[in-house]
């Protein structure tokens, strides 16, 4: 974003305009002139790859090359609470993912960070003009902070995820209720979303859902 991008004039209402620029990158070249002066008068940047877009990931944010002057200070308490370290794990995931890529023998502690590294990145999966909301963020975020993901199968991490909210919407209200009204996650919320996602996986697991 640039703040202050424009003054308007007294008989306009006065005030500033923020704006959004968006440069394209020749070839990914984040470095040319254009993307690092523009880079240079903003209060960070978003940037959108095209290889994770055409590998499925969408909205295709790379981490890695996506900046925040605020860091987490513009976001909401509950995002704070089960946001943690997601960019540096998404980072190592996919640099071992492309060292992985060929087939190569991985020891336990590798298997763990590519296994926890693809459910990560299908949650954050959205599709086309359905973002998540607050609540919904939180609780997949929450769900992989409490392993709920672990053990079920990697092609079924977006349908299990996705008949999991529809369980909390109906099952887990108050909590909802609670992160829609405050924008935080107390610690009683915490506790019943918990105790809903455990109930949920096991019902799924028991093949309720499927």
């Amino acid at each position: 974003m640039l703040e202050r991008s424009a003054c308007m004039s007294k008989e306009l209402g006065g005030g500033s305009i923020t704006a959004m620029p968006v440069i394209e990158t020749m070839g990914g070249n984040i470095s040319a002139y254009i993307p690092t002066n523009v880079i240079s008068i903003t209060d960070g940047q978003i940037y959108l790859e095209t290889e994770l877009f055409h590998s499925g990931v969408r909205p295709a944010v790379n981490t890695g090359l996506s900046v925040s002057r605020v860091g987490r200070s513009a976001q909401h308490k509950a995002m704070q609470k089960v946001s943690g370290s997601l960019r540096i794990e998404l980072s190592q995931y996919r640099e071992m993912a492309v060292f992985t890529r060929f087939g190569s023998d991985v020891d336990d502690s590798t298997a763990r960070l590519l296994n926890r590294g693809h459910i990560l990145t299908e949650l954050l999966k959205q599709k086309k003009s359905k973002p998540y909301s607050l609540f919904e963020e939180v609780a997949l975020l929450f769900a992989y902070r409490n392993s709920i993901f672990d053990g079920i199968p990697e092609s079924d991490i977006k349908p299990c995820a996705e008949k999991m909210l529809d369980y909390l919407h109906t099952n887990c209200t108050a909590a909802e209720n609670a992160v829609k009204a405050t924008g935080d996650l107390s610690d009683e919320s915490a506790e019943r979303l918990k105790e809903a996602l455990n109930l949920f996986k096991e019902s799924y697991l028991n093949g309720e859902h499927k």
